[in-house]
């Protein structure tokens, strides 16, 4: 029985792919580009976890070596996990009401102004903006927010934004907030589009007036998968935050103040070779975003039906 209700289910798989194989040609560079890099690296770094492996001799098994070294041993990556806490509890839940909001906002705009202003907040997270921000925090009186500040008396000398300890985790959250409202900014912004205008009309029936209602009852029951795609995209950016501070504050950054568990990985894989050591703190990263994520899932569940 269960053997013919397995090939039933084959059966009908197999003739959906044929009845869809144009939408399926059109996947699979995607799908295969996407099993290459991303499936296969992800798969092959739990094994080797547990290897001495510098790219140069076979790998040597050490078992939970790599592991007990990260977690005893190594004060840096210690200190990356502070900072990772830290960056995503600030960027995560504020740049997620930040998208939410802003694509609110913009849902109640005349269209052309629709299209102007998703353009507007969406190319940050795009272009190569390091450059800018590293103008508007020099460290020199020629600095633009120093400028600033001395001109209105605030400050008497230029303040080391970019490499004081004191300063450089703020300063990387302020960009990386800038810079987070990609591709979940956008299915939010498809979401709102996609609400049937009748639930407006059924709601004012049952007595919505305002806005805060219509998005209480109506918008946010209605746009679940796209909530839930939007937080899964925040929490990934948020955990493998490194690129911003390599490139506004330095790698490393002074006294690691932003130093990532991204940023560690990065060190020991392409900067020391030692991708065993590497895979292991991939592997804690990848465990803190899954569950991250199956939190975030049971959250919005309700919204999801």
């Amino acid at each position: 029985m269960a053997q013919a209700k397995g090939k039933r289910k084959k059966k009908g798989l197999w003739l959906s792919v044929k009845q869809n194989k144009a939408c399926y040609l059109m996947l699979a560079p995607f799908m295969i580009f996407f099993t290459i890099f991303t499936i296969v690296p992800v798969v092959m770094s739990l094994p080797m976890g547990f290897t001495d492996f510098n790219m140069v001799q076979p790998p040597k098994y050490v078992g939970l070596s790599n592991y007990t070294t990260l977690f005893l041993s190594d004060k840096v990556f210690i200190k990356s996990i502070r900072v990772t806490l830290i960056f995503a509890l600030f960027t995560g839940p504020i740049s997620y009401v930040l998208c939410f909001m802003l694509a609110w906002m913009i849902n109640e705009l005349p269209q052309k102004l629709k299209t102007f202003f998703t353009l507007v907040f969406y190319i940050p997270s795009m272009a190569n903006v390091y450059t800018v921000w590293q103008l508007i925090f020099s460290g020199d009186m020629n600095g633009y927010l120093n400028s600033f500040l001395l001109d209105l008396g605030l400050i008497n000398a230029p303040v080391q934004w970019l490499t004081d300890g004191r300063y450089v985790l703020g300063v990387t959250i302020v960009v990386q907030l800038w810079i987070s409202l990609g591709a979940g900014f956008l299915a939010l912004r498809a979401g709102f589009q996609n609400i049937d205008p009748e639930l407006y009309e059924a709601g004012a029936v049952e007595g919505i007036r305002t806005r805060w209602q219509e998005l209480i009852y109506i918008v946010i029951p209605s746009m679940g998968p796209q909530m839930m795609f939007a937080a899964v995209m925040q929490i990934v950016s948020s955990f493998t935050a490194g690129t911003v501070a390599q490139n506004l504050v330095g790698f490393p950054s002074t006294d690691y103040k932003a130093h990532t568990i991204m940023t560690h990985a990065y060190d020991y894989g392409w900067v020391r070779y030692e991708m065993g050591y590497a895979s292991a703190i991939c592997m804690i990263l990848f465990v803190a975003m899954f569950l991250c994520n199956k939190l975030i899932s049971r959250l919005l569940s309700k919204y999801m039906e």
